[in-house]
């Protein structure tokens, strides 16, 4: 399987002073509710903060929002997302039965720099294969001006419950990070429903 790496060139004034990025998952509907800025969204694989001693920071697993999105397998499925803090970097989307069968998150080649150890790029799979959809979309080095859009391939599947992640990997993230490393986290839940017209996709 051939591997690529986007390699995110950015500046300390496209950086605007925020360190960490945040998105909301605004469609498909979100595994758990989210306030204005998409927390918590941290902890991989669908969201969520582990309690922060060192910065007085309470644990927050998530409020499970009930949402669930219904789509027929073999079609393309609207995803949008607000990226409400900027930072450079890029998303993926995988789908999966369960979420402990969704993938690792990207690995990530650091530098060294004069503000410490940050972040520099992360493997994009290409072609993607089972269970990633889409990655590497979105890339950006600026603040965006307006949400992102795009259409996930839905595999023609049975499958109730399925997990869809959407993650964003961080450029010019500090090299030691808490929780979701170099990566925000938010999950879907779809109900699939088989196109019997269509070629069963085995790989799920």
């Amino acid at each position: 399987m051939k591997h690529t790496l986007l390699i995110v060139a950015i500046t300390i004034a496209a950086l605007g002073g925020k360190a960490y990025a945040h998105f909301v998952l605004i469609s498909p509907a979100a595994s758990l509710a989210q306030d204005r800025l998409g927390d918590p969204q941290k902890i991989a694989p669908c969201g969520g903060v582990s309690a922060n001693p060192g910065r007085g920071a309470p644990a927050n697993p998530g409020v499970p929002s009930g949402a669930v999105t219904s789509v027929k397998g073999g079609t393309n499925l609207p995803l949008l997302v607000q990226e409400t803090i900027f930072h450079p970097g890029h998303y993926r989307v995988a789908l999966a039965r369960t979420a402990s069968q969704l993938p690792p998150d990207p690995k990530v080649t650091t530098v060294q720099t004069d503000r410490g150890v940050r972040s520099q790029s992360a493997v994009i799979q290409n072609p993607t294969a089972p269970p990633t959809l889409l990655d590497g979309i979105f890339a950006h080095t600026e603040r965006p001006t307006q949400n992102f859009e795009a259409q996930i391939p839905i595999p023609n599947i049975d499958c109730q419950n399925c997990m869809l992640q959407v993650i964003e990997f961080m450029a010019d993230h500090p090299g030691i990070a808490v929780d979701g490393g170099h990566s925000y986290h938010h999950c879907a839940i779809l109900n699939i429903t088989v196109d019997p017209a269509k070629p069963v996709d085995k790989r799920w």
